[in-house]
């Protein structure tokens, strides 16, 4: 076996650098998407959260609801229990 001449390690070299900088630009690549698909789930997170607070704020709490049915039953049988 021969040692390897100056110019083949700098053409292997250039090679190994063609190689690792294309697996850079592959995993920029990804991270960039990465980081669009992140961006896109943090808006719709947002919008579904903005949704979820409106509706929280436009529904009857149960309570109110119960009490409600609680006086009209209260007011429907003092009304039976009147007209009979």
């Amino acid at each position: 076996m021969t040692d390897p001449t100056p110019g083949d390690v700098a053409l292997e070299l250039e090679r190994l650098r063609g190689v690792v900088e294309a697996g850079f630009a592959r995993t920029d690549g990804s991270l960039a998407l990465l980081v669009q698909r992140s961006d896109q789930t943090d808006t719709r997170l947002a919008d579904h959260e903005q949704r979820l607070d409106t509706l929280e704020k436009t529904r009857w709490p149960l309570p109110s609801v119960l009490a409600l049915a609680a006086v009209i039953g209260l007011a429907l049988t003092l009304w039976q229990t009147a007209t009979r």
